[in-house]
């Protein structure tokens, strides 16, 4: 299952760790969760911290269980994470292959971007939100090495496949 929910990309991985570490390591609420979480790093407001756990889990960093949620014991390297990224969460994949080796705005990857599903486009404000999360997708991409920025916009780099 791909999770939909994309936390703004941090500076480094670093701030991926960060937040992980913040994940009780034995299964807590939901909401003690997103406490720790807005507690021990830079994450504002509970909303953010689901979104952030929903992301973790995307990245087999942080699992749901009967009781909680719960961090997993794993450090990846970045391309594990890479593939973690484009298989487990949403529209990582389509914004991907809307990217080539010519630069593209985020706005022209947004326009090729047709996995935003048909009920969200009935809603108001999805074309902002849609917008927001595929810079952040494009974002995240580049801080897991499988795009880079140019003066152009985004490019696909040459280990964008994770699999090679």
């Amino acid at each position: 299952m791909r999770r939909k929910p994309v936390p703004p990309a941090p500076d480094s991985l670093d701030g991926l760790w960060a937040v992980q570490s913040a994940v009780p390591d034995d299964p807590r609420t939901e909401r003690d969760c997103c406490a720790r979480v807005v507690a021990r790093t830079g994450v504002e407001n509970r909303d953010d911290a689901s979104d952030w756990l929903a992301f973790l889990r995307a990245l087999s960093l942080a699992r749901a269980t009967d009781e909680g949620f719960e961090r997993v014991d794993d450090t990846p390297n970045r391309a594990t994470l890479a593939r973690r990224f484009r298989d487990g969460v949403y529209g990582a994949r389509d914004v991907l292959d809307a990217l080539g080796e010519t630069p593209r705005s985020a706005d022209e990857v947004f326009a090729a971007f047709d996995a935003v599903p048909r009920w969200e486009r009935e809603t108001d404000g999805w074309e902002a939100e849609w917008r927001e999360r595929v810079r952040r997708l494009l974002e995240w991409a580049v801080l897991l090495g499988l795009a880079e920025t140019t003066t152009g916009g985004y490019r696909v780099t040459a280990t964008s496949d994770p699999e090679t």
